[in-house]
């Protein structure tokens, strides 16, 4: 009898090496986004979820905190606080109309009219960067200190007696009051409108200026039908990068201001380290960060562009 061989066994599918190296091409870009991930999810998403919890919590230092979903916190820190909320929003929002307004001829000279001294333009918009935060406002006391140049020209030239009119001042002093304050936030900030003003315009072809010069367009309308419009990705990063951290500062109010000056960030910052009132230090941060992400929502989709800089 003829023996009756088996089949051959069908040949096992190897994955062409093509393939696998394109799978690990396509999953390069993911482990590069792993450690900013981890970072995200470690210190931010994990601090905010602990905030959140510590918000709606009851007790004291001593008897320790229970979460018991007191969310009347929320309420009550609300309209004990509100004066500190609109003062925090009406500080940022002047602070940043300054910076817009000191910033953008700034860097419109840096990106059209600079020509070599560009670069050297640039390190003085960053220079203040070099010196700590806490310096460069304690600079300003000495700057409007009582009785120093700077208080006394303003006062012989009667600008004082216009901001002490209009509530900015107390009299021929210039230090703990809202003027003080607002110059802080005006300084410390303006590296941040100047920076991606400059990049947005810097962007811009000067081709559509000689185009709109060909048109017989005056310099004031090439400004208002081309340059502003393509710079409006700048304006939009600048001032929210802007407004978004003066809203919460509180280092000017404390060492420029007085008590009638205080911010929110100084409330929550006396929450935290002197009253130790965790729950309603947890919470108006949280109202602070829904209202900004509120107004900051309903101002991109105002401003009309989405393409940030």
């Amino acid at each position: 009898m003829t023996a009756i061989s088996a089949p051959p066994e069908a040949p096992t599918a190897v994955e062409p090496p093509v393939h696998r190296a394109s799978l690990r091409k396509r999953l390069i870009p993911y482990w590069l986004l792993l450690p900013g991930i981890l970072w995200l999810l470690v210190f931010f998403v994990l601090p905010m979820v602990y905030q959140a919890s510590t918000s709606v919590q009851t007790g004291s230092l001593e008897e320790g905190f229970q979460v018991t979903w007191h969310f009347q916190t929320y309420w009550d820190a609300l309209t004990e606080y509100y004066p500190q909320f609109l003062r925090s929003l009406v500080y940022a929002g002047t602070a940043t109309v300054l910076c817009l307004l000191l910033g953008y001829p700034l860097a419109y000279l840096i990106a059209f009219r600079a020509g070599r001294w560009r670069n050297i333009l640039l390190v003085l918009v960053i220079a203040p960067f070099f010196t700590s935060f806490l310096i460069r406002t304690l600079a300003w006391k000495t700057i409007l200190a009582d009785g120093g140049p700077v208080v006394a020209v303003l006062n012989k030239i009667g600008f004082l007696d216009v901001t002490s009119w209009l509530g900015l001042t107390q009299g021929d002093r210039v230090l703990a009051t809202p003027l003080a304050v607002v110059c802080g936030l005006t300084y410390n900030f303006l590296p941040f409108m100047i920076l991606p003003l400059y990049t947005s315009l810097e962007r811009i072809d000067t081709r559509l200026h000689e185009a709109a010069g060909d048109l017989y367009a005056r310099p004031s309308t090439t400004f208002r039908k081309v340059t502003f419009p393509l710079s409006m990705p700048g304006v939009v990063s600048g001032t929210l990068l802007t407004f978004i951290p003066a809203s919460g500062d509180y280092v000017n109010a404390e060492l420029l201001g007085s008590t009638d000056t205080r911010m929110i960030g100084n409330v929550i910052q006396s929450q935290y380290l002197r009253i130790l009132d965790y729950p309603t230090a947890a919470a108006l941060s949280f109202i602070l960060m829904a209202i900004v992400l509120i107004m900051v929502t309903i101002y991109i989709r105002r401003a009309g562009t989405e393409d940030l800089v």
